[in-house]
């Protein structure tokens, strides 16, 4: 795991631990040599993820869309900042720069982004570790309705077990780094995505 895409909101949410938890994951990512792939806002958990890491001396590389550079802020002090053109060419490209994918709180773009990652992941088009950093319980509904839809035959277990849960950053990388990807058939290739 030497890159990391991080998924989380624009918004720094309404209690003072989100933030603290995205600004401790980007100095700890930087401390342990990660670079941190993100969405390139200075605002919000976004900008609190890059901040901990470049003020720890870590490597940050931000992606956004154009329509969004100024709408979102984009951050001025990264490693680099590519500009794309769609929504989808950014967590393509996250994507492709990344080994690992966490996610923090966010609203419905950030559900969009983990959702995405895990379909790609059950359709066997690739085998990164996702995980989320629970921060105050935010996901815990979640993973409850991952159960569910478990029990309920709507998805396999070792398929809900692709997402990783840890409200500590620390034991959330180590069972990130011993991931192994269950045995998937490939449903589909890249190039019909």
């Amino acid at each position: 795991m030497k890159s990391v895409a991080i998924f989380c909101g624009s918004s720094e949410g309404n209690h003072p631990e989100y933030k603290e938890q995205a600004y401790l994951l980007g100095k700890v990512l930087a401390g342990r040599g990660m670079r941190v792939i993100y969405g390139g806002a200075r605002i919000g958990l976004m900008g609190a993820v890059a901040d901990g890491a470049l003020d720890h001396g870590g490597e940050v590389i931000g992606v956004i869309p154009e329509f969004l550079q100024t709408k979102e802020v984009a951050h001025e002090g990264l490693t680099d900042l590519i500009v794309v053109d769609t929504m989808h060419e950014r967590k393509l490209k996250m994507h492709e720069l990344s080994d690992a994918i966490i996610t923090l709180p966010g609203g419905f773009g950030t559900m969009e982004e983990l959702f995405e990652m895990l379909t790609w992941a059950q359709l066997g088009l690739h085998g990164k570790p996702i995980g989320v950093l629970n921060t105050r319980g935010f996901y815990t509904d979640l993973f409850e309705l991952a159960d569910r839809m478990v029990n309920s035959g709507f998805l396999k277990a070792n398929h809900r077990d692709m997402l990783l849960n840890c409200d500590n950053i620390d034991e959330l990388i180590t069972e990130m780094k011993a991931y192994e990807a269950p045995e998937l058939p490939k449903w589909i290739s890249k190039q019909t995505t």
